[in-house]
């Protein structure tokens, strides 16, 4: 097998899946763009398409580890293994009032330990992953550079993502996003400095997880999930 990306045979199958399931997703953004005049509809057509994402993408990864479970947002498929994969469509919000502002977030899980990571922006084709013990990395137009957090500590320099409508104090330039998945993958690539977040489903972090602490950062998930350079805290 010819490897698309700096890692393993898992690895790029695992982003092979990916970039299939994308193909279907791009024309189901340029379907939603038709329907902003019905936010319903919209919605309805974007549950969808994430749905089909999970059916699509199931059968491919069953040909990297057979025996795997399956966790996603809506679906729980029991392991005949220690193996798991966590798959979920990070940004849908966005997605239904077309922003290309989303992306696919993967994992391949061990004994409850993330493996593998991509999350994958599917429109502007860029893809952020990490395996364990061997660092981050962007990949995009053929190339793949490992990323790193960055070195900011004041909080005057800072850009933070918030995803929290609490009562919590903001600090730094402050962004929303709307799709925790890249906003951990920017952590980890020094586009963002920290995320802040209320609980969010697993299904949708667990790349980004592996992500951030690759390359150098911190992250906890108590009360909020919280991810950071390492060099101050939130």
């Amino acid at each position: 097998m010819e490897l698309l990306i700096k890692g393993s045979t898992e690895l790029n199958k695992m982003f092979m899946a990916l970039q299939r399931t994308a193909t279907g997703l791009r024309h189901d953004f340029g379907e939603v763009e038709n329907l902003q005049q019905s936010l319903r509809g919209a919605r309805d057509f974007v549950n969808k398409a994430a749905a089909r994402i999970e059916d699509s993408i199931l059968s491919d990864l069953l040909l990297v580890r057979p025996s795997a479970g399956l966790l996603t947002p809506n679906v729980s498929r029991p392991s005949s293994s220690r193996d798991e994969f966590v798959l979920a469509l990070s940004g849908a919000a966005n997605f239904v009032r077309a922003n290309p502002h989303f992306a696919i977030s993967l994992a391949l899980r061990s004994d409850d330990e993330t493996k593998i990571a991509l999350v994958y922006s599917p429109i502007d084709e860029r893809l952020y992953y990490a395996e364990q013990g061997r660092g981050a990395f962007a990949f995009s137009a053929y190339h793949s550079a490992r990323v790193r957090v960055s070195n900011i500590s004041d909080p005057a320099d800072m850009t933070i993502a918030y995803n929290t409508i609490g009562n919590r104090t903001m600090i730094g330039d402050v962004r929303r996003s709307g799709c925790p998945a890249l906003d951990l993958a920017w952590v980890a690539a020094g586009k963002l400095d920290g995320f802040v977040s209320e609980p969010l489903d697993y299904a949708e972090i667990a790349a980004g997880e592996l992500l951030v602490n690759e390359a150098g950062g911190k992250i906890q998930m108590t009360d909020e999930l919280v991810a950071t350079n390492g060099k101050f805290e939130l």
